[in-house]
């Protein structure tokens, strides 16, 4: 009980030094900006560690991180080829397939009014068809290896691209196609020099969101079958062996993996859109 006690008075100590960094004179400077989500961050874990030690929480209930960061440092071989079978092979292999026909099928869909209003629809449908249905279906059909699992991220990641791509080679003003076709200006020079680049905000979100649905879909479609590795194989296993501390490890593997994808996204998106609004200073 004494160490409960202590995470809460840990926890109104550390939140009034957060509250004053955030609200205080420096909050704009970068360094604090990065502080603040930091000190936050390790004060859920000492909460966590406190609190699952001082109730005694069982590990199969909850693990301490301590037990969690000793099982991954126990655990680096394997949890390393569990990385390669799911990230590497299937999840960012299913979104790079993914990214590259979304793209086709929206040119082909920007160039034709009958592609527009016939295949959006029917697009918005399949994406909303439950990855535990089409997960199984898609592992019979392309084996128990990667490329089941990249075919299941080829399906969750296209149509949010199509639709943002779409929309996005649509942001252009009638104007500014219209002043493009005064200077003579095809449709491919029309859609590098003006449209593309006045998509890419649009291309990001798009992006950013396929970047957490890749590792999702590539994860939930180990569930249904998968070779001897695989972070969606470790968990089923490991969960079945009461093991928690191991689902907890690739759950860490998972989180760190989709977290620093994501950050490269957007420090990508900064460099490319700089001189959109919302990345001005």
């Amino acid at each position: 009980m004494i160490l409960v006690i202590a995470a809460f008075l840990m926890w109104a100590g550390l939140w009034a030094v957060n509250v004053r960094l955030a609200n205080g004179p420096a909050a704009n400077r970068q360094a604090v900006k990065l502080l603040v989500p930091v000190l936050f961050g390790l004060t859920i874990l000492a909460m966590w560690e406190l609190i699952v030690r001082g109730l005694q929480v069982p590990l199969v209930i909850l693990p301490a991180p301590s037990v969690i960061a000793a099982k991954v440092g126990d655990s680096l071989p394997m949890l390393w080829g569990d990385f390669v079978q799911t990230f590497v092979k299937g999840a960012l292999s299913g979104f790079a397939i993914g990214i590259a026909a979304a793209f086709v099928v929206a040119i082909l869909v920007d160039r034709s009014d009958f592609l527009r209003r016939g295949l959006m629809p029917v697009g918005s449908f399949l994406a909303a068809l439950p990855i535990v249905g089409t997960a199984p279906i898609l592992v019979m059909w392309y084996g128990y290896d990667w490329q089941s699992k990249a075919a299941v991220v080829v399906a969750m990641v296209f149509f949010p691209m199509l639709v943002n791509i779409t929309a996005g080679l649509q942001e252009t003003t009638q104007m500014q196609r219209d002043q493009m076709q005064t200077w003579a200006a095809s449709y491919w020079q029309g859609f590098w020099k003006l449209r593309l680049p006045a998509a890419m905000p649009f291309v990001f979100n798009g992006l950013k969101i396929s970047s957490t649905l890749a590792l999702i879909g590539a994860i939930v479609a180990e569930f249904f079958g998968s070779p001897i590795a695989g972070m969606g194989f470790r968990i089923s296993v490991s969960v079945g062996q009461l093991s928690l501390d191991m689902v907890w490890a690739e759950i860490f593997v998972a989180a760190l993996a989709g977290s620093l994808f994501y950050g490269a996204l957007s420090l990508l998106e900064h460099w490319v859109t700089f001189w959109h609004p919302s990345q001005r200073r």
